[in-house]
């Protein structure tokens, strides 16, 4: 809770892989809050009243977990709303004439998207195909496994373009963005 607070003050993109880590953490204890707080909140030895406040952040967001069933696989309507709110920015962005570096990004990494896709992706949208590339390596990396150099060189491209996103995020959000031709 304390991360992704800082997280999606700092790095949407960051936030948004971090709560898919949650998520894959929510399922590993089962959906069972008891088990989070002794396996993971306990882990962070806070005082009490801040143990309490992330047990039910935790419980929150198991019960949001049941609530759109995604127990097993998928992601929480909160964090495909930031998807969505990051594609109609990259909409927006990619119609603007005020951002070829973007652009750039964007068709340097397309075809690595395009492979994505065609791998399993069609049902997604472009963005989340990048999330799940990113956040797949980052489990590869997590678990000490290789990656080989034409994955990593892809994932490059996409971070860039995904970490260019986020920055036009931060200053959309905060009024300092404009798009107008």
């Amino acid at each position: 809770m304390y991360i992704s607070r800082k997280l999606k003050e700092q790095s949407i993109s960051e936030y948004l892989l971090y709560m898919w880590q949650v998520e894959d953490m929510i399922r590993a204890n089962g959906c069972d809050v008891e088990r989070l707080e002794q396996t993971v909140v306990a882990a962070y030895n806070l005082p009490e009243e801040q143990r309490a406040e992330l047990t039910e952040w935790y419980a929150n967001l198991v019960e949001m977990m049941h609530l759109e069933r995604v127990e097993q696989s998928g992601h929480l309507q909160i964090n495909k709303n930031v998807i969505i709110t990051l594609t109609d920015l990259h909409f927006r962005l990619m119609h603007s004439q005020k951002f070829p570096f973007y652009q750039a990004a964007y068709y340097k990494a397309l075809p690595f998207i395009v492979e994505l896709r065609a791998k399993g992706g069609q049902n997604k949208s472009e963005l989340e195909n990048c999330f799940d590339a990113l956040y797949g390596v980052w489990m590869l990396r997590l678990g000490h496994k290789e990656v080989s150099k034409e994955t990593a060189a892809a994932v490059a491209d996409i971070v860039k373009f995904v970490g260019l996103l986020s920055d036009y995020y931060n200053k959309d959000r905060a009024g300092e963005l404009d798009l107008e031709n």
